[in-house]
């Protein structure tokens, strides 16, 4: 049985842990450690030496393993470590006496750059099959670089690791920061009973079977339990709502097909057809793939019997990859925009609202090394656990391959204030 002995919730401005809270951070910590390490979690020992021979490792080294990897989740898109399991995901625990363990759950402070407050969640000390572990989350940073007390500064990189980053590419604008954290804002008003229950259960059982619909939400930090009851962030309505109109007026994917290979105006005006879905993400992944896929094929008779073949003019996956990308990491900040897919005679543009991040360049991701930030951590860490999106940074570089593969023209990535756009080429 799990038995957590010591609970930190922050910011402090947060309410004490109720019973109800303990008992979803004893699933979440056991959960944690069944389901592995990942993009967002972290397992360290506490442990070092031969197998023969083990003895208890520096608290001073486990102190800058902990800093280093908060310090690196909150530069990226938030995570979590912990301290007393082995990369195997065995259990061998903490051995340390109460007075170094202390010292261990400080180092969030006493390891970061004086001044700074990392967007801690949870930092707390646990009993797990008999053994004790240290757990820590932490948010994603929305207003400033966090920094090692060396003045070092860390990210998570395609590899899931922590290395060095550059302070100066990680900085933003106020318009940054606000679309940063749209996702994980509470929404006053907004109940369970406003969520798709089915789709949500299908997918909790498939993370974990037996797994309730609140505690899944709990779980990818879509929800958090109050003296009020459970609350939901933008990023449950957004991905799970039955009402998608009542949460945000453009949460959908506009289709407007040119003639030609520009859009004109008045008398020359072009469009032969402009349409759009909506819905929650899932569904818009859904839909805005049916809408497309027409557009993109067309019918080419075999002479022998007649029948048809259906061919495409772009790849297939090359598309959805864009497509996810648009849904995934557009700016949500921005309720009066939505993405649109303009499909000319010779290319189709792809544009999500939304500048590129300021932590990204049309170049870096040109190089194809798997770099990304997600505007949206809460969406994007829910797409990539339900399966939707696989490895982080991964996509663009699938779009680029697959154009290549069929022999097509390298896609132009464009980014001004308002959009970000991916335009594929007959």
């Amino acid at each position: 049985m799990l038995v957590p002995s010591i609970i930190f919730v922050a910011p402090s401005k947060k309410p004490i842990a109720t019973m109800t809270d303990i008992l979803i951070l004893q699933e979440r910590i056991k959960n944690s450690i069944l389901v592995g390490e990942s993009d967002f979690r972290e397992f360290k020992s506490a442990w070092e030496g031969r197998p023969d021979n083990k003895k208890p490792r520096l608290v001073k080294k486990i102190c800058e393993d902990i800093a280093e990897a908060l310090v690196a989740f909150a530069n990226t898109d938030g995570g979590e470590i912990i301290i007393g399991v082995e990369d195997d995901l065995t259990i061998t625990g903490v051995p340390h006496e109460t007075e170094a363990i202390e010292v261990m759950l400080a180092a969030p402070q006493t390891h970061v750059y004086q001044g700074q407050e990392l967007p801690i969640v949870y930092k707390l000390k646990a009993t797990i099959e008999g053994k004790t572990v240290l757990f820590f989350q932490v948010d994603k940073g929305m207003s400033e670089i966090y920094q090692l007390n060396d003045g070092r500064v860390m990210r998570r990189n395609e590899k899931r690791q922590t290395v060095p980053a550059n302070i100066k590419k990680l900085q933003f604008d106020r318009q940054e920061i606000k679309s940063r954290g749209y996702d994980r804002q509470f929404v006053d008003g907004a109940l369970v009973t406003d969520l798709d229950r089915v789709l949500l259960q299908s997918l909790a059982d498939s993370y974990l079977r037996g797994y309730t619909v609140e505690r899944y939400l709990q779980h990818l930090g879509l929800a958090q339990y109050t003296t009020s009851g459970l609350r939901l962030t933008r990023a449950a309505l957004l991905l799970f709502a039955k009402d998608i109109q009542r949460w945000h007026p453009r949460c959908q994917v506009r289709f407007v097909k040119i003639i030609g290979t520009e859009l004109l105006a008045g008398e020359k005006y072009n469009v032969i057809s402009d349409e759009f879905v909506q819905g929650n993400i899932f569904e818009l992944l859904a839909k805005s793939w049916e809408a497309l896929r027409p557009y993109l094929a067309y019918q080419t008779a075999y002479r022998a019997n007649a029948t048809f073949e259906q061919k495409f003019i772009y790849p297939e996956e090359a598309c959805k990859e864009a497509l996810l990308n648009a849904i995934a990491h557009r700016d949500y900040a921005a309720e009066g925009r939505g993405i649109e897919v303009h499909l000319f005679d010779d290319r189709v543009e792809i544009k999500s609202p939304g500048a590129l991040l300021s932590t990204l360049t049309v170049e870096d991701l040109e190089t194809l090394d798997n770099r990304h930030d997600s505007r949206n951590a809460k969406i994007a860490y829910t797409l990539k656990v339900s399966k939707f999106m696989r490895e982080m940074g991964e996509g663009m570089k699938r779009i680029f391959m697959l154009m290549q593969q069929n022999q097509l023209q390298k896609p132009k990535l464009y980014s001004n204030t308002v959009w970000f756009s991916v335009i594929l080429f007959k």
